[in-house]
């Protein structure tokens, strides 16, 4: 009996073998509310090494910054399918595949979409059979048959270009029928192989060689290639990718300027008080910035005007329990705020540790998704570039954004003297959702935000 029990233990063994190890799938996770899709930055683990659960997998790059992606499960990494460098990888899209501990990663299964699209490249063998099919380009045939003057992109001409692709059977897209890098991607799916047929009959077909003259004046009707490594000529242009963050940016700041009624006021603040309690805390080794009282002020502000600390939703006005400031960080990806939590419960000097702590992990890329979500009023200082006054696009679903200039010295004459004398003056504008902060408010608010910037010590400092 033993004997039968031992040879049903290696027919198991052996069926498993042949059928692979059963995969656990990982997937592109959602790390940030507004994410739609991340960039595979570096992998932080190779395939047969070990992982356990919340050991970091890999580093995705999200509409806010680098997250690393920490695995669920325990188990070995036994195939990645997305490589270092994919970019606008959709959530839920299969990157990596595990296999639990004990079994063979070696053998792990693939999941048949997953083995599907990887096997258009492998079948390079079956290309040369093309040319002596003339069948084969006929799908396109209903736009080769087109007449007129084609329209390119210069990134759709450098792919028909370089895998030697008839422009004509490209199906145009674009606006006013020009032919994108989509379209000429999607081509070179029909025809993987840079070999094929048509391209002996492409120069032929290509009418924009001998296209008519354009009348004086006109503009061209495709734009012209720029040649890398030359001066370009009028018109030319290159193609810049984007990131997912600047992707990002601009989607809300289209959204802001479309959907929120914005309404702008400035105020002139004398920064004489700031300035001389600054040189005092400086005795004591104590540093902070003129930004720090700025973020001290709002918030003091919002504390004794609540109902500027709110929020649009779908469902209307939403009043906030809690006074968070998000500051603007420039970075090289783009514009991030990383958010100062409970700020009116916070001394000028905390505030400032935590400011240059969150400005650089802005810098960095490290700041965690709780570190920039949320945040119900917003500061942009452009002061430090010599910048006197501007107006900031509203953070939605914020009520309110401060925009905040430099300093300069004006000269006052005073009233009880007669005498003159120099202030240090900083302009700051308002940027306020007509929705939620009417004109009114939006006065009262800059009135206290003044006196609590001009008179320091009725803040909380401690």
């Amino acid at each position: 009996m033993w004997g039968h029990l031992g040879l049903l233990e290696k027919h198991f063994r052996w069926l498993h073998h042949e059928a692979g190890a059963a995969p656990v799938k990982v997937e592109m996770p959602a790390l940030s509310p507004t994410m739609e899709e991340g960039n595979i930055v570096k992998w932080l683990k190779k395939e047969g090494e070990a992982v356990a659960a919340g050991d970091a997998l890999c580093e995705i790059e999200t509409d806010k910054a680098v997250v690393t992606m920490e695995s669920n499960d325990d188990g070995v990494l036994a195939k990645i399918l997305m490589e270092e460098g994919s970019r606008a990888v959709r959530l839920g899209t299969l990157i990596a595949l595990m296999v639990e501990e004990g079994e063979d990663w070696k053998t792990v299964e693939i999941p048949p979409q997953v083995a599907a699209a990887g096997t258009p490249a492998p079948q390079s063998p079956v290309a040369p059979s093309l040319p002596a099919a003339p069948a084969a380009p006929t799908p396109p045939s209903p736009r080769a048959a087109s007449t007129g003057l084609l329209r390119l992109s210069p990134a759709a001409r450098h792919i028909l270009d370089t895998h030697g692709l008839d422009p004509q059977l490209a199906t145009p897209t674009g606006h006013r029928g020009i032919i994108t890098k989509e379209d000429a991607l999607n081509l070179l799916k029909k025809f993987p192989d840079s070999k094929m047929a048509p391209v002996q009959s492409a120069p032929a077909q290509r009418p924009m060689a001998t296209a008519a003259p354009l009348p004086p004046g006109s503009r061209p009707m495709y734009p012209p290639q720029s040649i890398p490594g030359k001066p370009g000529a009028p018109g030319t242009f290159s193609e810049i990718p984007a990131s997912n963050v600047r992707r990002v940016i601009a989607q809300r700041l289209t959204q802001s300027k479309t959907t929120i009624p914005h309404a702008y006021a400035s105020v002139d603040c004398n920064l004489g008080a700031v300035i001389q309690l600054r040189k005092e805390m400086a005795k004591a080794e104590i540093k902070v910035s003129v930004n720090d009282f700025i973020i001290k002020a709002a918030a003091a502000t919002l504390r004794e005007l609540p109902e500027v600390n709110v929020t649009w939703s779908e469902e209307g006005p939403q009043t906030l329990d809690s006074i968070s400031i998000s500051i603007a960080v420039a970075t090289e990806k783009g514009l991030i705020t990383p958010i100062i939590t409970n700020a009116a419960d916070k001394g000028v000097q905390e505030i400032s540790a935590n400011a240059k702590a969150l400005a650089q992990k802005a810098r960095d890329g490290k700041l965690l998704p709780h570190e920039y979500q949320g945040g119900s009023f917003s500061i942009s200082n452009l002061g430090m570039f010599g910048i006197t006054g501007f107006s900031a696009v509203i953070n939605p679903p914020q009520a309110c954004i401060l925009a905040v200039g430099t300093s300069r010295a004006v000269l006052h004459l005073t009233k009880e003297t007669g005498a003159l004398c120099t202030q240090q003056l900083m302009t700051v504008t308002l940027s306020s959702d007509g929705r939620l902060v009417d004109d009114e408010l939006a006065s009262r608010f800059l009135d206290k935000f003044r006196a609590n910037l001009e008179w320091p010590q009725r803040m909380a400092l401690a």
